[in-house]
C-alpha cells in the first residue's frame, strides 16, 4: 500500500480541505442545532397535536445518530466508509429478508452475504473489473444454490427475491464504497447524500404547502404531484448552485446542461428509489421495513432513495469527468499495479 492509498484510506488531517465538505458539514450541524428551536417555536405559535410533536422530536433524535453515522466515517477516511457501506448493506438486506420472508431460504441469504463480501473486497482492493463482475457472479450463485434441494416449487420467486435484495442492497449500495477510490470522494458522496435527503424534505414541504392530486395513491398515499414537482425544481436548483460554484468549477461538469441533468437525475431517481421500496411494502402489507430508527422506521425506510440513484450518479460523473479514481493504485491486496 503506497502513501497515497494509505492517506485515502486512513488520512483525516485534510478532511475539510474541500469547500463542499466544509459547507455540508456546517449546514448539517446548524440544521440539527436550529431544529429544536423551530419545534418549540411552532409549538407556541401553531397548534400541533401532541403525537405529532413527539414524532418530530423522535425524528430529530434519530437524525443526530444518522448524521454521526454518515459524516464521521466520511471524515475519518475511505476505509471507514467502505466498512460502513458493508454494514449498511448487510443490515438493509436483513430488513428486506425478514420482511419478504426470504430469510427462510438460508442458502440464498448466505449467497447474498457472500456476494456483499465479494463486492466489499473488490472495493477495498480497488479492482473495478471484479466489482463490475460481481452482479453476474452473485446472481449465478443465488440461482444455483437451491437446485440441489430438488424443490422446484417456488424456485422463481425465491431466486427473484434473492437477486433483488443482492442487486439493490449489495451491488447498488456498493457504489458508495467504489466512489472512495477517487481523491474527491468526500465531497462527491456528501453531495449525493445532501441531494437525496433534501429531495425528501423538499417533496414533503412542497406537498404540504401546495397539496393537490396524489402522485400514486395505491403505492404511496402521502405523496402528491406538487410534492414531486417541487422536489425536482428545488433539488435541481440546489445541485446546480453547489455544483457550479463549489463542486465542479472549471471542469466538464461545469455546464448548465450537465448540472441540470445531474440535479434532475438525483431528484427523479431518488424519488423512484423511495417508490420502489413503497411498492415492496404495499405488496407485503407493512408500513415500515424495520424499527431501528424512531420516527423513520428501519434503515431501508431512511436510505431507500439511494437504491437506484447511486450507480447512476457514479456512472454519469465517470462519463462526463472521466473514470472516478483513475490514477490510483489498483489491486492493492491481490497484486497491486498503477494503471
Amino acid at each position: 500500500m503506497n502513501a497515497a492509498t494509505a492517506e485515502r484510506f486512513f488520512g483525516y488531517e485534510h478532511a475539510f480541505t474541500h469547500p463542499v465538505t466544509r459547507g455540508i458539514v456546517i449546514f448539517l450541524v446548524s440544521a440539527l442545532v436550529l431544529t429544536p428551536i423551530i419545534f418549540m417555536g411552532l409549538r407556541r405559535t401553531v397548534q400541533i397535536a401532541a403525537a405529532t410533536y413527539a414524532e418530530l422530536w423522535a425524528r430529530w433524535r434519530s437524525w443526530i445518530w444518522i448524521s454521526m453515522a454518515l459524516i464521521v466515517p466520511i471524515l475519518l477516511g475511505a476505509a471507514w466508509v467502505i466498512a460502513g457501506v458493508f454494514m449498511l448493506s448487510l443490515l438493509c438486506y436483513r430488513e428486506y429478508a425478514r420482511a419478504t420472508g426470504i430469510f427462510r431460504e438460508k442458502m440464498i441469504s448466505l449467497s447474498v452475504v457472500l456476494g456483499i463480501c465479494l463486492i466489499s473486497f473488490a472495493v477495498i482492493d480497488n479492482y473495478p473489473r471484479l466489482f463490475f463482475a460481481t452482479p453476474v457472479l452473485g446472481i449465478g450463485l443465488i440461482a444455483i444454490v437451491t437446485i440441489p434441494q430438488d424443490c422446484p416449487k417456488g424456485f422463481i420467486q425465491r431466486v427473484a427475491l434473492g437477486v433483488m435484495g443482492y442487486l439493490f442492497f449489495g451491488f447498488s449500495f456498493g457504489y458508495l464504497g467504489l466512489m472512495t477510490s477517487d481523491p474527491l470522494y468526500r465531497p462527491l458522496i456528501l453531495l449525493l447524500l445532501l441531494g437525496v435527503e433534501m429531495n425528501d424534505v423538499f417533496a414533503y414541504c412542497s406537498g404540504r404547502f401546495f397539496g393537490g392530486r396524489k402522485l400514486l395513491l395505491n403505492t404511496s398515499p402521502g405523496k402528491t404531484v406538487s410534492g414531486a414537482l417541487g422536489a425536482v425544481v428545488l433539488t435541481t436548483c440546489m445541485i446546480v448552485i453547489v455544483g457550479h460554484f463549489f463542486m465542479f468549477p472549471r471542469t466538464p461538469m461545469d455546464h448548465w446542461p450537465m448540472l441540470l441533468i445531474l440535479g434532475m437525475g438525483i431528484s427523479v431517481f431518488g424519488q423512484f428509489g423511495d417508490l420502489l421500496l413503497s411498492s415492496i411494502k404495499r405488496d407485503i402489507g407493512i408500513k415500515d421495513l424495520g424499527h431501528l430508527l424512531p420516527g423513520h422506521g428501519g434503515l431501508l425506510d431512511r436510505f431507500d432513495s439511494l437504491v437506484i440513484i447511486t450507480p447512476l450518479y457514479y456512472h454519469f460523473l465517470s462519463l462526463v469527468l472521466g473514470p472516478l479514481g483513475r490514477g490510483q493504485a489498483e489491486r492493492i491486496i491481490s497484486g497491486g499495479t498503477l494503471p
